[in-house]
Protein backbone atom coordinates (compact mmCIF):
# COMPACT_ATOMS: atom_id res chain seq x y z
CA UNK A 1 0.00 0.00 0.00
CA UNK A 2 1.52 3.38 -1.00
CA UNK A 3 2.45 5.71 1.83
CA UNK A 4 0.07 8.50 2.74
CA UNK A 5 2.13 11.47 3.86
CA UNK A 6 0.95 13.63 6.74
CA UNK A 7 -0.18 16.43 4.42
CA UNK A 8 -2.24 13.95 2.38
CA UNK A 9 -4.28 12.46 5.22
CA UNK A 10 -8.06 12.85 4.96
CA UNK A 11 -10.67 12.70 7.71
CA UNK A 12 -11.55 9.21 8.98
CA UNK A 13 -8.82 7.49 6.99
CA UNK A 14 -7.35 4.22 8.35
CA UNK A 15 -3.61 4.48 9.01
CA UNK A 16 -1.01 1.74 9.34
CA UNK A 17 2.48 3.03 8.60
CA UNK A 18 5.76 4.33 10.01
CA UNK A 19 6.31 7.81 11.46
CA UNK A 20 9.10 9.58 13.32
CA UNK A 21 8.07 10.06 16.95
CA UNK A 22 8.87 13.08 19.12
CA UNK A 23 7.61 14.93 22.22
CA UNK A 24 5.84 11.91 23.73
CA UNK A 25 3.88 12.55 26.91
CA UNK A 26 1.69 10.41 29.16
CA UNK A 27 -1.12 12.63 30.41
CA UNK A 28 -4.28 12.29 32.51
CA UNK A 29 -7.62 13.30 30.98
CA UNK A 30 -10.47 15.00 32.88
CA UNK A 31 -11.46 11.69 34.43
CA UNK A 32 -7.93 10.87 35.52
CA UNK A 33 -7.41 8.19 32.86
CA UNK A 34 -4.06 8.24 31.09
CA UNK A 35 -3.57 8.89 27.39
CA UNK A 36 -0.44 9.00 25.27
CA UNK A 37 0.25 12.11 23.20
CA UNK A 38 3.05 12.09 20.63
CA UNK A 39 4.10 14.18 17.65
CA UNK A 40 4.28 12.02 14.51
CA UNK A 41 6.07 13.28 11.43
CA UNK A 42 7.42 12.53 7.98
CA UNK A 43 9.05 14.74 5.37
CA UNK A 44 5.75 16.51 4.60
CA UNK A 45 4.99 17.69 8.13
CA UNK A 46 3.75 16.50 11.50
CA UNK A 47 0.50 15.47 13.14
CA UNK A 48 -0.44 15.00 16.78
CA UNK A 49 -1.23 11.40 17.76
CA UNK A 50 -3.36 10.43 20.75
CA UNK A 51 -3.78 6.98 22.21
CA UNK A 52 -6.61 6.74 24.72
CA UNK A 53 -6.40 4.45 27.78
CA UNK A 54 -2.64 4.16 27.43
CA UNK A 55 -0.35 2.96 30.17
CA UNK A 56 3.29 3.17 31.18
CA UNK A 57 4.19 0.18 28.99
CA UNK A 58 2.87 2.02 25.90
CA UNK A 59 4.84 5.12 26.90
CA UNK A 60 8.07 3.16 27.38
CA UNK A 61 7.74 1.07 24.21
CA UNK A 62 9.64 3.71 22.19
CA UNK A 63 11.74 6.83 22.69
CA UNK A 64 11.66 10.31 21.18
CA UNK A 65 13.50 10.14 17.88
CA UNK A 66 12.49 6.54 17.18
CA UNK A 67 10.68 5.42 14.06
CA UNK A 68 7.38 3.91 15.16
CA UNK A 69 4.72 1.87 13.41
CA UNK A 70 1.32 3.39 14.07
CA UNK A 71 -2.14 1.92 13.57
CA UNK A 72 -5.16 4.15 13.95
CA UNK A 73 -7.51 6.58 12.23
CA UNK A 74 -7.05 10.16 11.09
CA UNK A 75 -9.55 12.63 12.53
CA UNK A 76 -10.29 16.25 11.73
CA UNK A 77 -10.86 17.99 15.06
CA UNK A 78 -11.54 21.74 15.26
CA UNK A 79 -9.94 22.22 11.86
CA UNK A 80 -6.76 20.32 12.74
CA UNK A 81 -5.83 16.82 11.63
CA UNK A 82 -4.87 14.37 14.36
CA UNK A 83 -4.37 10.62 14.62
CA UNK A 84 -6.36 8.49 17.03
CA UNK A 85 -3.86 5.72 17.71
CA UNK A 86 -4.93 2.17 18.53
CA UNK A 87 -1.46 0.62 18.45
CA UNK A 88 2.08 2.02 18.45
CA UNK A 89 5.43 0.25 18.63
CA UNK A 90 9.02 0.79 17.60
CA UNK A 91 9.42 0.04 13.88
CA UNK A 92 11.78 -2.61 12.57
CA UNK A 93 14.71 -1.38 10.50
CA UNK A 94 13.33 -3.03 7.34
CA UNK A 95 10.06 -1.08 7.74
CA UNK A 96 11.72 2.35 7.51
CA UNK A 97 12.09 4.11 4.16
CA UNK A 98 14.47 6.95 5.04
CA UNK A 99 13.55 8.95 1.93
CA UNK A 100 10.07 9.34 3.45
CA UNK A 101 11.58 11.45 6.24
CA UNK A 102 14.32 13.52 4.57
CA UNK A 103 13.21 17.01 3.47
CA UNK A 104 16.67 17.60 2.01
CA UNK A 105 18.69 14.96 0.20
CA UNK A 106 22.44 14.60 0.76
CA UNK A 107 22.87 16.20 -2.67
CA UNK A 108 20.73 19.17 -1.57
CA UNK A 109 22.87 19.64 1.54
CA UNK A 110 26.10 19.39 -0.46
CA UNK A 111 24.80 21.99 -2.91
CA UNK A 112 23.85 24.38 -0.09
CA UNK A 113 27.21 23.90 1.66
CA UNK A 114 29.05 24.70 -1.57
CA UNK A 115 26.96 27.83 -2.07
CA UNK A 116 27.61 28.90 1.53
CA UNK A 117 31.36 28.62 0.99
CA UNK A 118 31.13 30.43 -2.34
CA UNK A 119 29.27 33.37 -0.79
CA UNK A 120 31.69 33.66 2.15
CA UNK A 121 34.79 33.39 -0.01
CA UNK A 122 33.38 36.06 -2.33
CA UNK A 123 33.55 38.76 0.35
CA UNK A 124 35.90 41.60 -0.42
CA UNK A 125 36.85 42.27 3.22
CA UNK A 126 40.03 40.28 3.87
CA UNK A 127 39.55 40.14 7.65
CA UNK A 128 36.00 38.80 7.37
CA UNK A 129 37.11 36.34 4.69
CA UNK A 130 39.86 35.01 6.97
CA UNK A 131 37.34 34.69 9.81
CA UNK A 132 34.97 32.80 7.53
CA UNK A 133 37.77 30.40 6.56
CA UNK A 134 38.25 29.50 10.22
CA UNK A 135 34.66 28.26 10.26
CA UNK A 136 34.81 26.58 6.85
CA UNK A 137 38.02 24.73 7.76
CA UNK A 138 36.45 23.36 10.96
CA UNK A 139 35.09 20.02 9.70
CA UNK A 140 33.20 19.21 12.89
CA UNK A 141 31.53 22.62 12.98
CA UNK A 142 30.52 22.37 9.31
CA UNK A 143 29.21 18.82 9.77
CA UNK A 144 26.96 19.91 12.61
CA UNK A 145 25.99 23.16 10.92
CA UNK A 146 24.96 21.23 7.79
CA UNK A 147 22.76 18.70 9.57
CA UNK A 148 21.15 20.86 12.27
CA UNK A 149 17.53 22.00 12.11
CA UNK A 150 16.76 25.71 12.40
CA UNK A 151 14.03 25.01 14.95
CA UNK A 152 12.00 22.33 16.70
CA UNK A 153 8.70 23.04 14.96
CA UNK A 154 8.07 26.49 13.48
CA UNK A 155 10.40 26.81 10.50
CA UNK A 156 13.06 24.70 8.76
CA UNK A 157 12.55 22.02 11.43
CA UNK A 158 14.43 19.20 9.70
CA UNK A 159 18.04 18.08 9.24
CA UNK A 160 19.80 20.64 7.07
CA UNK A 161 17.16 23.25 7.86
CA UNK A 162 19.66 25.59 9.52
CA UNK A 163 21.96 25.50 6.51
CA UNK A 164 19.05 26.09 4.13
CA UNK A 165 17.73 29.00 6.20
CA UNK A 166 21.16 30.65 6.50
CA UNK A 167 21.91 30.32 2.78
CA UNK A 168 18.46 31.75 1.98
CA UNK A 169 19.16 34.80 4.16
CA UNK A 170 22.62 35.22 2.63
CA UNK A 171 21.10 35.07 -0.86
CA UNK A 172 18.71 37.84 0.19
CA UNK A 173 21.70 39.90 1.31
CA UNK A 174 23.18 39.67 -2.19
CA UNK A 175 19.86 40.86 -3.66
CA UNK A 176 19.67 44.07 -1.60
CA UNK A 177 23.34 45.09 -1.54
CA UNK A 178 23.19 47.34 -4.60
CA UNK A 179 19.94 48.92 -3.46
CA UNK A 180 21.32 50.02 -0.05
CA UNK A 181 24.96 51.08 -0.54
CA UNK A 182 25.18 52.49 3.01
CA UNK A 183 24.90 48.94 4.35
CA UNK A 184 28.22 47.09 4.67
CA UNK A 185 27.29 44.08 2.54
CA UNK A 186 30.27 41.94 3.64
CA UNK A 187 29.52 42.56 7.32
CA UNK A 188 25.84 41.80 6.73
CA UNK A 189 26.70 38.62 4.84
CA UNK A 190 28.95 37.45 7.70
CA UNK A 191 26.25 38.38 10.20
CA UNK A 192 23.74 36.29 8.27
CA UNK A 193 26.13 33.34 8.48
CA UNK A 194 26.79 33.54 12.24
CA UNK A 195 23.43 34.80 13.57
CA UNK A 196 21.93 31.33 14.23
CA UNK A 197 25.07 29.21 14.48
CA UNK A 198 24.51 28.70 18.22
CA UNK A 199 21.66 26.36 17.28
CA UNK A 200 24.15 23.58 16.62
CA UNK A 201 24.68 23.55 20.40
CA UNK A 202 21.16 24.64 21.40
CA UNK A 203 19.36 21.84 19.54
CA UNK A 204 20.09 18.14 19.40
CA UNK A 205 19.35 16.35 16.14
CA UNK A 206 21.09 13.04 16.79
CA UNK A 207 17.90 11.29 17.94
CA UNK A 208 14.87 13.46 17.35
CA UNK A 209 14.84 17.21 17.90
CA UNK A 210 14.99 18.63 21.40
CA UNK A 211 16.70 21.38 23.37
CA UNK A 212 20.01 20.47 24.98
CA UNK A 213 20.87 21.49 28.53
CA UNK A 214 22.99 24.31 27.11
CA UNK A 215 20.09 25.29 24.87
CA UNK A 216 17.72 25.50 27.81
CA UNK A 217 20.14 27.29 30.12
CA UNK A 218 21.85 29.65 27.65
CA UNK A 219 20.08 29.74 24.29
CA UNK A 220 21.59 30.00 20.83
CA UNK A 221 22.28 33.75 21.04
CA UNK A 222 24.61 33.48 24.04
CA UNK A 223 26.19 30.31 22.64
CA UNK A 224 26.91 32.03 19.31
CA UNK A 225 28.77 34.88 21.02
CA UNK A 226 31.19 32.38 22.58
CA UNK A 227 31.65 30.58 19.26
CA UNK A 228 32.43 33.86 17.51
CA UNK A 229 35.01 34.83 20.14
CA UNK A 230 36.77 31.49 19.66
CA UNK A 231 36.98 31.87 15.87
CA UNK A 232 38.15 35.48 16.12
CA UNK A 233 41.06 34.27 18.29
CA UNK A 234 41.87 31.63 15.67
CA UNK A 235 41.75 34.20 12.86
CA UNK A 236 44.10 36.48 14.78
CA UNK A 237 46.52 33.61 15.45
CA UNK A 238 46.57 32.66 11.77
CA UNK A 239 46.98 36.19 10.43
CA UNK A 240 49.23 37.51 13.19
CA UNK A 241 47.06 40.64 13.29
CA UNK A 242 44.31 41.90 15.56
CA UNK A 243 40.83 41.47 14.15
CA UNK A 244 39.17 44.92 13.99
CA UNK A 245 37.43 45.36 17.37
CA UNK A 246 34.53 47.34 15.89
CA UNK A 247 33.82 44.59 13.36
CA UNK A 248 33.63 42.05 16.20
CA UNK A 249 31.32 44.38 18.10
CA UNK A 250 29.05 44.86 15.09
CA UNK A 251 28.88 41.10 14.42
CA UNK A 252 28.01 40.43 18.06
CA UNK A 253 25.34 43.11 17.93
CA UNK A 254 23.76 41.42 14.90
CA UNK A 255 23.67 38.13 16.81
CA UNK A 256 22.06 39.58 19.94
CA UNK A 257 19.54 41.77 18.07
CA UNK A 258 18.42 39.58 15.16
CA UNK A 259 15.11 38.65 16.84
CA UNK A 260 14.24 42.33 16.57
CA UNK A 261 12.09 42.83 19.68
CA UNK A 262 12.54 42.20 23.39
CA UNK A 263 9.36 40.10 23.52
CA UNK A 264 10.82 37.77 20.87
CA UNK A 265 13.97 37.09 22.87
CA UNK A 266 16.30 39.82 21.60
CA UNK A 267 18.66 41.00 24.37
CA UNK A 268 19.12 44.22 22.36
CA UNK A 269 17.13 46.02 19.68
CA UNK A 270 18.84 46.48 16.28
CA UNK A 271 20.92 49.67 16.37
CA UNK A 272 23.00 49.48 13.19
CA UNK A 273 21.98 49.40 9.54
CA UNK A 274 23.31 45.85 9.20
CA UNK A 275 21.45 44.66 12.30
CA UNK A 276 18.16 46.16 11.10
CA UNK A 277 18.61 44.56 7.70
CA UNK A 278 19.50 41.17 9.19
CA UNK A 279 16.47 41.15 11.47
CA UNK A 280 14.06 41.76 8.61
CA UNK A 281 15.73 39.37 6.16
CA UNK A 282 15.88 36.64 8.81
CA UNK A 283 12.23 37.21 9.71
CA UNK A 284 11.20 37.26 6.04
CA UNK A 285 12.69 33.85 5.32
CA UNK A 286 11.38 32.29 8.53
CA UNK A 287 7.85 33.68 8.12
CA UNK A 288 7.48 32.81 4.45
CA UNK A 289 8.70 29.27 5.09
CA UNK A 290 6.31 28.86 8.02
CA UNK A 291 3.29 30.30 6.17
CA UNK A 292 4.03 28.22 3.09
CA UNK A 293 4.10 25.09 5.25
CA UNK A 294 0.82 26.02 6.98
CA UNK A 295 -0.87 26.51 3.60
CA UNK A 296 0.59 23.30 2.16
CA UNK A 297 -0.31 21.15 5.19
CA UNK A 298 -3.74 22.65 5.88
CA UNK A 299 -6.45 20.06 6.56
CA UNK A 300 -9.27 22.16 5.01
CA UNK A 301 -8.71 20.61 1.59
CA UNK A 302 -12.09 21.77 0.23
CA UNK A 303 -11.67 25.41 1.25
CA UNK A 304 -9.67 28.27 -0.24
CA UNK A 305 -8.85 29.32 3.36
CA UNK A 306 -6.81 27.54 6.00
CA UNK A 307 -8.09 26.84 9.46
CA UNK A 308 -7.81 29.71 11.97
CA UNK A 309 -4.36 29.78 13.59
CA UNK A 310 -4.68 31.22 17.12
CA UNK A 311 -0.95 31.97 17.38
CA UNK A 312 -1.20 34.08 14.20
CA UNK A 313 -4.64 35.53 14.93
CA UNK A 314 -5.81 34.80 11.38
CA UNK A 315 -6.61 32.35 8.64
CA UNK A 316 -4.44 32.23 5.51
CA UNK A 317 -5.80 32.51 1.98
CA UNK A 318 -4.76 29.55 -0.16
CA UNK A 319 -6.44 30.79 -3.34
CA UNK A 320 -8.84 29.14 -5.68
CA UNK A 321 -6.26 27.11 -7.54
CA UNK A 322 -6.74 29.22 -10.67
CA UNK A 323 -3.67 30.76 -12.41
CA UNK A 324 -2.43 33.89 -10.67
CA UNK A 325 -2.05 35.69 -14.02
CA UNK A 326 -5.25 36.68 -15.80
CA UNK A 327 -5.72 34.88 -19.17
CA UNK A 328 -6.25 38.34 -20.68
CA UNK A 329 -2.71 39.32 -19.73
CA UNK A 330 0.55 37.89 -20.91
CA UNK A 331 3.20 37.21 -18.24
Amino acid sequence: MPRRFVNELANQEPVDQVFLANQKQLRPNRNGNLYLQVELSDRSGSVSGRMWNADDADYRSFEDGDFVRVEGTSQLYQGTMQLIVTNICKARADEVEFDDFACLTPADIDRLALRLAELLRGMGDLGLRNLAECFLADDEFMRRFSRSPAGIKNHHAYPGGLLEHVVNVMELVTRISDRYPAVDSDLLLMGAFVHDMGKIEELSSEKGFFYTDAGQLLGHVVIAIGMLDEKVRQAEALSGEEFPPESVLRLKHMIVSHHGEYQYGAPKLPMTLEAIALHHLDNLDAKLHNFEQLIRDDANVDSSWTQFHPNLGRKLFKGSGEPAVSPLRRP
